[in-house]
């Protein structure tokens, strides 16, 4: 028996109204006042705003209701489980692994509870270059502090893991200030599996704070659920087309669901929004959908230390570092956020370089290894546009995201400050994970390595786990899919309140600037249907 508390499971017993899945069959129709696509971080607060204005709702997921209970630290069930193509969603290329969640949560289910706000360079550039005049400190600060109260995020009292550690330790000894991470956490037990599903309940994700608050209040979940398409009739949105799915997004046998509504919110996250917009012909005369996505492209550097690291322990990203951050200026060579990745073997077997026999032994390394991440920041170049959101012919999105020299130039510098950086924490030997690297021995070893090695797909490994843009917002339908209000421009009843409305990256982990953005634009939008002002409980 479970000792910890599942309020998944109570919930359940107390009669919210889910279907689908192994919930029972879709019903054949439902009517509501709002119906939103996605259970993540912006559709997870809308429901609960929403529905504290006395909206009905109905909440649309794709992937599965799992819970505490379902939660085993192991990776071979929650990849499947969890994730978008089971933690493998790729580039049209296949050059850049994605990771993003894939259930009831969405990606706060899984995610690694690091929470930021949105640093006040990147709103700058977005009142400069995409007319978004409100977009402000000032403005945003109490959004971000109703979400940091409701959620839990505060700081992280207990020491860094061995893995953290080595970052603190090694900036320190360089001058370079590093600092400790924010997380949305609450009796936090420090196991380090945050990435499979917390079974201690102790991350504030969607799936245990804004969603359960939604259902207590009345809202339906519709689980294992697809929504196809919107049904668009001249400038508004009348329903969603939702079809029944498998676990692993398989498309099953069935009438399903027709949800019919006075006002639609999309939050299937950046890649799901705009494929669905697309999917259902919405208008995009300026030729904007799909376009301007961005992924936080990130480089790993691995470490040997003689004495053990054991990265998959302990509470997995707490220290970082900015110093990178803001190369020359906010539109100049890409800057790079530094953080400690959580090391557990699978993920970190299909993302090291090599195979066989070198790969083996280096996993039998990999109680002793450490990794340090740099997230670069796309978006602000002139030559670092995103990437594109397409559709294959079945209709499942494609991003198509190339790579060029302004992105290779920011990666090669990354890797020489994570290789400095953890020498100087006293890493016995230092390997940049990339498919022509050798262990270096020492920093000099590694900046001529590092200097030579040729910067292509394929041989630079290249992951991403933040995906933004896509839907754009913007003060001009020029410029951007919605308006600064998440609405759509050219369908009245049609609203955006995920990290698809970013105009740019974040430059920091992106969670929190979708939760407070999506507070303020879904209190706005509860005034407008139905008079009330609310706020996160």
């Amino acid at each position: 028996m479970n000792p910890v508390p599942d309020p998944v499971a109570d919930g359940l017993s107390r009669g919210w109204k889910v279907r689908g899945g192994p919930y029972g069959a879709l019903p054949k129709a439902l009517d509501c006042d709002v119906a939103i696509v996605g259970s993540g971080a912006g559709a997870g607060i809308s429901a609960e705003l929403l529905t504290a204005a006395g909206l009905s709702v109905v909440i649309v997921e794709e992937g599965p209701l799992r819970s505490s209970r379902d939660f085993h630290q192991l990776e071979s069930e929650a990849y499947p489980q969890l994730y978008q193509d089971s933690a493998n969603r790729q580039t049209a290329d296949k050059a850049i692994s994605i990771l993003q969640g894939r259930c009831v949560g969405g990606s706060t289910t899984v995610n690694w509870t690091s929470s930021f706000r949105t640093p006040s360079e990147t709103l700058a550039f977005w009142r400069q270059r995409f007319d978004l005049p409100e977009m402000t400190d000032d403005a945003m600060a109490p959004w971000f502090a109703q979400a940091e109260r409701r959620l839990h995020i505060g700081p992280w009292l207990v020491p860094p893991n061995a893995n953290n550690e080595r970052l603190k330790t090694g900036a320190a000894r360089l001058g370079i200030p590093a600092a400790a991470i924010l997380r949305n956490v609450k009796a936090c037990w420090n196991l380090g599996s945050c990435g499979l599903g917390c079974p201690t309940n102790a991350k504030q994700s969607m799936l245990v704070t804004t969603i359960p608050a939604a259902l207590d209040r009345g809202a339906t979940l519709l689980v294992q659920a697809r929504v196809q398409r919107l049904v668009i009739e001249g400038e508004a949105v009348r329903g969603l087309r939702v079809l029944p799915v498998a676990v692993n997004a398989r498309v099953l046998e069935g009438e399903g669901t027709l949800v019919r509504a006075r006002h639609v919110v999309v939050a299937g996250g950046a890649i799901n929004s705009p494929a669905l917009l697309l999917r259902s012909g919405a208008p995009d005369p300026h030729g904007r959908l799909g376009t301007r996505t961005f992924l936080h492209p990130v480089v790993v550097s691995t470490a040997l230390f003689d004495e053990p690291i054991e990265g998959w322990q302990g509470a997995p990203q707490t220290m970082y570092t900015d110093h990178f951050l803001g190369i020359d200026a906010i539109d100049g060579p890409l800057g790079f956020k530094l953080e400690a990745p959580p090391l557990h073997p699978l993920i970190a077997a299909l993302t090291m370089p090599g195979f066989g026999a070198g790969q083996a032994a280096a996993m039998q390394r990999f109680p002793n290894t450490q990794a340090l991440l740099a997230l670069l920041r796309d978006g602000f170049h002139e030559q670092s546009p995103g990437g594109r959101v397409t559709l294959r012919r079945d209709g499942t999105p494609l991003l198509d995201y190339p790579l060029n020299e302004v992105l290779f130039d920011g990666a090669r510098r990354a890797l020489l400050a994570m290789a400095e950086i953890q020498f100087a924490a006293g890493a016995r030997e230092v390997t940049p994970v990339h498919e022509h690297a050798a262990p270096s021995r020492s920093w000099a070893e590694a900046k001529r390595q590092i200097a030579a090695l040729p910067m292509k797909p394929y041989l630079l490994r290249l992951l991403s786990a933040h995906v933004m843009g896509g839907c754009g917002m913007a003060g001009r339908p020029e410029l951007g899919v919605v308006q600064p209000d998440g609405r759509h421009w050219q369908l009245d009843n049609l609203s955006v309140h995920d990290g698809s409305l970013f105009p740019t990256s974040i430059g920091a982990n992106p969670q929190l600037s979708v939760y407070g953005l999506a507070a303020r634009l879904a209190a706005g939008l509860a005034r407008e249907l139905n008079g009330r002002d609310v706020a996160l409980a």
